[in-house]
């Protein structure tokens, strides 16, 4: 047996750190002058920024704050919108050797206050557009340092000890910085929605954020140069990833603070947007912006879809746009999107509704992630791979977190048997795509017989009314449980029970068709995300009720 070890240990010449903060250095050194951030909002801020003076603001913004005290593994926490700051926060915070922990937007003040004493925050960068909470935050957290991150498009009074553009201005060495001295090192912390519970700290490495980041690009077939929007809250998974991503292929990221159809497609056919990434939601919203706003795009978009399956519907709406939609599939555990539906060239003869089912399912791993299967539930024996067997998808590899921050029981739980274990329930076909049919807690028992909420809300979204939905259980005294159909419908649509119980008679399983059907807004986080917990304690009280009542539409 030959010896490939003694004397072939790993050096300084022949091992480094992996790190996405390698990306932003290339490309101000290869290309400095290229635009790196535009930030437009057609009326207060038109901000356009090169690759080599991010790189610059960055190094002054980990000098920055280290001299506020920033050393390794302090927690960085940072509450914006989709703006230049939280582009340079990427690189900055983990450059000063800070710990960067993006706070959801929508937090109300227990949950913010929660993620701020877990994190042991020492700094908060808080935009002017989260004023608001300024004052509970100096009153509960006297020690923390918060920076004012202000704007143009806001006038808000001067709050915390200095503004963000006072603490680059302190900077006075742009080379008082740092790349980890370890790959696992913490790079970021993410917090779960906390839909059923206390938010848990997600914590990522260096290394996973750095594979994820190029996944991105190999899952995408990414060119050099891409001219990104950004759509998808940067605090979500920072971003997918997608601020490491864009650095490392050296494109514009363009900013953009709210969520308004008008001005995407705006911004899209001025600056030649190529790719954006959100969850279906957006994506119907641009569908269903002005048309004049439509006609001026003149080029193809790409964009990523999460958090459900593209619709036919939508698919159909996007593609008489000129836009190419793909299908992701991801978690905070999982720094994001970690599966893609990767599309076959016959699918292209496919028409848009048997194209739409195929381009639904979570599809196969990424390109740099090495395990993606169904076990069959508390096994890790892999399902049929017959589109029928149903089992629990779980993870593995290097784009899997560190664990759960000062939950080690949790973590333990989450990574058993070498797997991290989803939660969520799929099919595998026989071409070996995975498809997903529901959360654990989100199966419908009705009669002995298992519903999916996910095949319910597939059908119903197949109704061109239909702007969001979800199907939870109700209680009932006979079946156990039966399915509830909460619908949203777009503005001056017209759609009646009856018209809804049709559609899914002509298309489910007739114990399968909601038993309920209500109009209303559908609550969903700030990722598009349906809250489905808040429908569960809705649909309880259907069990007092009668259809007739409960499913009068508005």
């Amino acid at each position: 047996m030959t010896d490939f070890h003694t004397g072939l240990g790993k050096n300084a010449a022949n091992h480094q750190p992996l790190t996405p903060i390698d990306f932003i250095i290339r490309s101000a050194q290869v290309y400095p002058d290229k635009t790196a951030i535009i930030y437009d909002d057609l009326e207060h801020n038109n901000l356009t920024q090169t690759w080599q003076q991010t790189y610059d603001r960055c190094r002054q913004l980990a000098d920055g704050l280290r001299k506020l005290g920033i050393d390794k593994n302090d927690t960085v926490a940072v509450m914006m919108p989709n703006t230049p700051a939280m582009v340079e926060c990427a690189f900055g915070v983990p450059m000063s050797g800070g710990v960067l922990c993006t706070l959801n937007t929508r937090l109300d003040i227990n949950a913010l206050s929660f993620c701020l004493q877990h994190s042991e925050a020492k700094v908060l960068i808080l935009d002017s557009e989260f004023a608001e909470h300024a004052e509970m935050i100096d009153e509960t957290f006297p020690n923390l340092i918060v920076i004012h991150a202000t704007d143009a498009a806001l006038d808000i009074e001067r709050f915390g000890s200095m503004s963000y553009e006072e603490l680059i201005a302190s900077s006075d060495s742009l080379d008082n910085w740092e790349k980890p001295t370890d790959e696992w090192d913490a790079i970021a912390l993410n917090y779960t929605s906390g839909t059923t519970g206390k938010p848990k700290g997600v914590v990522y490495h260096h290394r996973g954020a750095t594979l994820n980041a190029v996944s991105n690009i190999l899952d995408w077939d990414m060119p050099k140069h891409p001219m990104y929007l950004w759509t998808l809250p940067l605090f979500h998974c920072n971003g997918w990833c997608f601020p490491w991503t864009i650095a490392e292929r050296a494109g514009v990221n363009v900013c953009l603070r709210k969520i308004d159809a008008d001005l995407i497609l705006q911004l899209i056919a001025k600056h030649k947007v190529t790719h954006y990434c959100s969850a279906p939601v957006v994506h119907n919203m641009i569908a269903g912006g002005k048309p004049e706003y439509k006609e001026a795009i003149n080029h193809e978009v790409k964009g990523w879809v999460a958090g459900a399956p593209p619709s036919e519907t939508m698919l159909a709406a996007m593609e008489a746009m000129g836009f190419h939609i793909s299908h992701v599939y991801g978690l905070t555990e999982v720094y994001g999107p970690v599966t893609v539906c990767a599309e076959q060239e016959e699918w292209d003869a496919l028409d848009v509704a048997a194209r739409a089912q195929k381009k639904s399912r979570q599809g196969v791993t990424s390109h740099l992630m090495t395990g993606f299967e169904l076990f069959k539930q508390g096994t890790t024996e892999p399902v049929a791979a017959d589109g029928e067997e149903m089992g629990e998808l779980a993870l593995r590899g290097n784009m899997v977190m560190k664990g759960y921050l000062k939950s080690r029981k949790a973590t333990e739980e989450a990574f058993a048997d070498g797997w991290f274990r989803t939660g969520d329930l799929g099919v595998k076909y026989p071409d070996g795509y995975i498809k997903i049919m529901d959360r654990l807690k989100d199966i419908i028992i009705s009669g002995g017989e298992n519903i999916s909420s996910i095949e319910v809300e597939n059908v119903l979204y197949k109704m061109p009314e239909v702007q969001s939905c979800a199907v939870v259980a109700a209680p009932h005294d006979k079946w156990g449980e039966v399915p509830v159909a909460f619908i949203e419908i777009h503005a001056g649509s017209t759609l009646q029970r009856d018209n809804v119980m049709e559609h899914c008679k002509q298309h489910l399983a007739g114990f399968k068709v909601p038993k309920y059907i209500i109009f209303a807004e559908i609550p969903k986080t700030s990722t598009g995300k349906v809250q489905k917990f808040e429908l569960r304690q809705a649909a309880k009280s259907l069990a007092h009720e009668t259809p007739k009542v409960m499913a009068s539409a508005k």
